[in-house]
C-alpha cells in the first residue's frame, strides 16, 4: 500500500474508527488519542497482501485491542498517590456528599441501606449521590492539576 492508498484508506476509516473508539471510552480527547495510536499501529503493521475488507477487519481488531489496553491501564490497582487523591477529594466534599459516597462506594451499601444509615429516602440518596459524584468529578480535575503535596 503506497502513501496515496493509505491516505485514502485513512480518510475512509478515520470517521467510523473514531466513532467506534468514542463509543467505548466516552471522552473526546481520549478517543482522538486512541484513534491516532491505532493508525500508527496500522502504518507499522500494514500487510501489502491484505484485501481492503481484510484491512478494515484488522484495523477494528487493532482498535478493540487498543481500547482494551486503555481500560486495563485506567483500572489498574490504585497507587499510593491515587488513594491520597481520593482521600483529598472526599475531604473537600460537604459532609453529606462524603457520607453518601463512602456508604455507596467504599462500604458498598445498597441505596436502601444508605438511606437508612443517613435517615433519608432512597430518592434523596439517588439525588445526593448524583450531585456528590458531579462535585467529586469537578474536584478531581482541580486536584489533578495541582502538584503532589500542594
Amino acid at each position: 500500500m503506497d502513501a496515496r492508498e493509505f491516505q485514502q484508506f485513512y480518510q475512509e476509516q478515520a470517521g467510523p474508527l473514531y466513532r467506534f473508539v468514542y463509543s467505548k471510552v466516552g471522552h473526546r480527547e481520549d478517543a482522538e488519542d486512541l484513534t491516532s495510536q491505532i493508525f500508527l499501529k496500522a502504518v507499522n503493521g500494514i500487510n501489502q497482501e491484505r484485501s481492503l475488507q481484510s484491512m478494515n477487519k484488522w484495523l477494528f481488531l487493532v482498535a478493540r485491542t487498543t481500547v482494551a489496553d486503555y481500560w486495563r491501564a485506567h483500572f489498574r490497582l490504585p497507587t499510593h498517590s491515587s488513594v491520597e487523591r481520593v482521600q483529598h477529594i472526599l475531604q473537600a466534599l460537604p459532609e453529606r456528599y462524603r457520607k453518601v459516597l463512602t456508604c455507596r462506594f467504599l462500604l458498598k451499601l445498597s441505596l436502601r441501606d444508605t438511606a437508612v444509615s443517613m435517615g433519608a429516602t432512597v430518592a434523596t440518596i439517588k439525588i445526593l449521590q448524583f450531585r456528590a459524584l458531579k462535585r467529586a468529578a469537578d474536584l478531581e480535575r482541580i486536584v489533578a492539576e495541582q502538584p503532589c503535596g500542594a
